[in-house]
C-alpha cells in the first residue's frame, strides 16, 4: 500500500527560516477529506503542504546518496545505520520506508493539487498556473528519486485510494518519460526569476524557471543526453539568479547562500536533527555515522582545497573505532545551517564539465577544464590541467567528491556512471551488486499483493 500524509483540518503553521511559511506533516495513513480546496482560501495551505511534503524526502535522500556509498563509517547503535555502512541492506531499513513514505506522500499532494485545483473557483489565473506548475515539478521530482532509487516504481497519477493501493511496478522508462513531461509542463508555467534578484531566500525556496531549468540539467546528466545537460546548465549559470560563493566555507556554515537553487528550511519547531532521520542528530549530536576514513583523505588533499570545511576534527572524539572526524554540514535548529539544499550553483559547473567532456570538449573557454577550474580557484585549490578524455571524466567524478561530499549524490553519481561495482567492492567486502539499487521497502511488499521486491533482497 502506497503511504501518504494527513492534514488536520486546523492547519498549523511553522516558520521557514525566513519567517515564509511552511506546513509541519506528519507521514500517517490520509483520507481523501483531511485535504481541503473547495475555495480559494484554500489554496494557500495546500500549497503549502505541497513544499512541505518536499521537505519530508530530503534527509532520507541525503541518507541514500551518501550513506549507501563509501562516505560513512558506522559509530553508533542504530541498527539501521550499521545496515547502510556495512553493505548488508535489508528491506526492513527505516531509511529505505521514510524515503518511499516522502516519495508517495509528495506525488499524492501534487496529484490532489492537480485533480482539484482546476474546479476551484475565484482562483487567479496566474495563482491556478503558478500552483499546477509547482504541482507538476513536485510530483515530476519525486518520481525522478524513487526511480533512481528503487528502480521500477509505481507510477500514481490520481488520488484513488482503492486504486493505488494496488499499483504494481512501472518500467523505469515510464516513469522518465512522465518525469521530463512533469518538468517541462512545469517549465512553462513556472514564474520567471529576474537575474541580479537580491531575494535569495524566496529564489531557492519556491519554484521558478530557472530551478526548473537546473533540475532539467540533472535530468539529462542522468539520461546521458549531454548536448540538453550542457544547455540547460548553462542557462542555469548564465541567468545571473544564482551566484558562486567567493568563500566555500559559507556553503557548510550558512542557509540560502546565494548559490543555492532548491533548498529546503527548518525552524526550532521542526529541526531534522531530533528525529531518527535527521542529519545533524545522526552525524553530529549521536555521531551514528563518522565520515569514512577514504572521504577524509580526499578531503584533506591538496585538489579539495578549502572544501575540506565540510568536515571538522576534533581529537576528544578520537578513541576506539572513532576516527575523530565530523561532518559540519548540518547544524542545530540554533544555528544558520540547518537546512538541506537540494541544487546549488556548484552542481550546475559540474553538470556542464561532464556533459562537455562526454563530447570530447575538453580545452577553451567552453571546454570541461574551465568549468572545473572555477570550482578549483574558489576552493583555492591546484587548476586542473588539460588532458585525455577519460582522465577528466575521472577528475570530474572526483571534483564531485569534493564539492557535493554529504549533498546526497554519490551513490547516484557511482550508479548512473557504472562505476558503483569497482569503487564500492573496494571499499566494502560485503558490497554486493543488488545494492545498486534499494529494496523495495517490506511493508510495502506485505500491504500491496501488485508489488515484487527487487533481486536479492
Amino acid at each position: 500500500m502506497i503511504r501518504f500524509i494527513r492534514y488536520s483540518i486546523v492547519i498549523g503553521l511553522i516558520s521557514l527560516a525566513s519567517c515564509q511559511e511552511v506546513l509541519d506533516t506528519k507521514p500517517v495513513a490520509l483520507l481523501v477529506d483531511d485535504l481541503v480546496l473547495n475555495e480559494s482560501n484554500d489554496v494557500q495551505p495546500v500549497r503549502i503542504g505541497l513544499y512541505s511534503a518536499l521537505r519530508s524526502m530530503a534527509a532520507p535522500n541525503i541518507i541514500a546518496g551518501d550513506f549507501t556509498a563509501d562516505y560513512i563509517l558506522h559509530n553508533g547503535t542504530f541498527n539501521d545505520y550499521r545496515e547502510l555502512a556495512t553493505k548488508q541492506i535489508t528491506a526492513t531499513n527505516g531509511a529505505i520506508d521514510a524515503l518511499w513514505a516522502g516519495v508517495y506522500n509528495t506525488v499524492y499532494v501534487a496529484n490532489f493539487i492537480l485533480e482539484k485545483l482546476p474546479l476551484v473557483s475565484g482562483v487567479t489565473d496566474a495563482t491556478r498556473k503558478q500552483v499546477l506548475a509547482e504541482a507538476r515539478f513536485m510530483r515530476g521530482w519525486a518520481n525522478f528519486i524513487g526511480v533512481y532509487t528503487y528502480g521500477d516504481i509505481p507510477k500514481v497519477i490520481s488520488i484513488d485510494q482503492a486504486t493505488n493501493r494496488i499499483i504494481g511496478r512501472t518500467a523505469k522508462a515510464d516513469i522518465l518519460a512522465s518525469v521530463l513531461a512533469d518538468y517541462q509542463a512545469a517549465l512553462a508555467d513556472l514564474p520567471n526569476v529576474a537575474a541580479g534578484s537580491t531575494d535569495v531566500t524566496t529564489n531557492a525556496a519556491y519554484l521558478n524557471k530557472v530551478n526548473c531549468r537546473a533540475a532539467l540539467a540533472r535530468y539529462y546528466l542522468y539520461q546521458k543526453n549531454w548536448a540538453q545537460a550542457e544547455l540547460l546548465a548553462t542557462q542555469v549559470i548564465s541567468a545571473g539568479v544564482y551566484t558562486l560563493e567567493a568563500n566555500f566555507s559559507d556553503i557548510v556554515l550558512k542557509d540560502f547562500t546565494h548559490e543555492s537553487i532548491l533548498e529546503v528550511g527548518y525552524n526550532l519547531s521542526d529541526d531534522p536533527g531530533t528525529s531518527n532521520f535527521g542529519l545533524n542528530n545522526l552525524l553530529v549530536s549521536r555521531r551514528e555515522v563518522i565520515p569514512s576514513n577514504q572521504l577524509v583523505v580526499l578531503l584533506n588533499s591538496t585538489e579539495a582545497g578549502t572544501r575540506n570545511t565540510t568536515i571538522g576534527f576534533t581529537i576528544q572524539n578520537l578513541r576506539g573505532s572513532d576516527n575523530g572526524w565530523t561532518v559540519l554540514k548540518y547544524g542545530t535548529a540554533s544555528e544558520d545551517n540547518n537546512n538541506i539544499v537540494l541544487m546549488r550553483l556548484a552542481e550546475m559547473y559540474l553538470i556542464r564539465a561532464e556533459a562537455r567532456a562526454q563530447q570530447g570538449k575538453l580545452a577553451g573557454t567552453t571546454g570541461a577544464v574551465a568549468d572545473l577550474n572555477v570550482l578549483r580557484t574558489r576552493a583555492k585549490a591546484p587548476a586542473v590541467a588539460v588532458a585525455a578524455q577519460a582522465d577528466i571524466i575521472l577528475i570530474i567524478e572526483q571534483e564531485r567528491v569534493y564539492e557535493l561530499a554529504f549533498e546526497g549524490q554519490r551513490w547516484y553519481d557511482l550508479v548512473r556512471t557504472g562505476r558503483a561495482q569497482a569503487v564500492m567492492s573496494a571499499f566494502s567486502p560485503n558490497w554486493n551488486a543488488r545494492y545498486e539499487l534499494w529494496p523495495i521497502p517490506q511493508r510495502e511488499i506485505q500491504q500491496n499483493p501488485s508489488l515484487t521486491q527487487n533481486p536479492g533482497y
